[in-house]
């Protein structure tokens, strides 16, 4: 029986991507295109590979069974591949990673064109988003998340600044109208602008000083979702609508404007920076090798 290899590699983008659209955009391929591929296999192969409705595409049980089997073996042959790369004189493909947005936002910029400009015949791809991933499974080489988020069993390696804070702020009119918090009970008091991630958690504040830890669950006009709208709340923090709790270094510009005001300084908690992670393999894939050895070199001043 022969089988198109491309027309496996389309199952397995529509299948990791659950979706025709998305598995196009993820493959560089047209949704058509996958679409025909996947009907052109199963005929092949005489069964149903996916179940398709309008709000889904999932694997059947024998498409699960063949998901299984081809990205070990396609693994192996990107492995094979990657060693004739190894050869070349300098690193090339594609490095794709899959960061928060607030690593997109605070980490990456003084990395990622220092490290284009040293190898050229890289293209970098960055997916941002908040949500737990697995990277493989993602059809990502790498991702950049904080310590308590590394998955078990992955390499990690320090990545951007080693050390970061919490900073709560709002705008001066706000607090003229409304008061200047003493302590971080007061914010229970206050509007507070929050933040919910994709899986629904909305953590609480902390707050820290002398070896005393606050946590508060504030309330508050707005509410958004972390990472794609962090922005927007933000922006309604400088309109006066609020006070907010994000990233000391989203704020600091701010902050050094004008535009918004500190709230409980001294009680901003420390934290570990962000870390690459990626899964041990004996050989890696060029550019990741590449980008590994750019962090670990500290060729970027952070």
């Amino acid at each position: 029986m022969e089988i198109d290899l491309n027309d496996l590699k389309a199952f397995l983008a529509v299948a990791r991507a659950k979706g025709f659209r998305d598995g196009a955009r993820s493959s560089g391929n047209s949704a058509s295109g996958l679409s025909e591929a996947v009907r052109r296999l199963e005929t092949h192969l005489g069964v149903r590979l996916l179940h398709r409705t309008t709000r889904s595409v999932l694997p059947t049980e024998v498409g699960q069974r063949l998901i299984e089997r081809l990205e070990p073996a396609f693994n192996e042959v990107d492995a094979a591949l990657e060693v004739v790369n190894g050869f070349r004189d300098r690193p090339a493909g594609t490095l794709r990673i899959n960061v928060p947005v607030s690593a997109a936002r605070l980490a990456l910029p003084a990395i990622v064109s220092p490290f284009l400009a040293a190898y050229p015949e890289i293209k970098l791809e960055v997916i941002a988003e908040d949500s737990f991933v697995d990277v493989l499974a993602a059809g990502c080489d790498a991702g950049i998340r904080y310590e308590e988020r590394l998955e078990k069993d992955v390499i990690a390696v320090p990545i951007g600044p080693r050390v970061q804070r919490f900073a709560a702020a709002a705008s001066p009119d706000y607090l003229d109208r409304c008061g200047r918090p003493e302590h971080p009970r007061d914010l229970l008091s206050h509007a507070c602008l929050r933040g919910r991630f994709a899986s629904g958690a909305m953590p609480p504040w902390e707050f820290e000083r002398d070896g005393e830890v606050v946590r508060v669950d504030p309330s508050g006009p707005l509410l958004v979702q972390v990472g794609a709208a962090t922005d927007l709340a933000v922006e309604a923090a400088v309109a006066g609508t609020g006070i907010i709790y994000l990233f000391e270094d989203w704020l600091r510009p701010l902050i050094e404007k004008g535009a918004l005001e500190p709230v409980l300084q001294s009680w901003w908690p420390s934290f570990s920076g962000p870390f690459l992670y990626y899964h041990g393999r004996r050989l890696l894939p060029p550019p990741l090798r590449a980008f590994v050895e750019f962090i670990r070199s500290g060729s970027v001043a952070l």
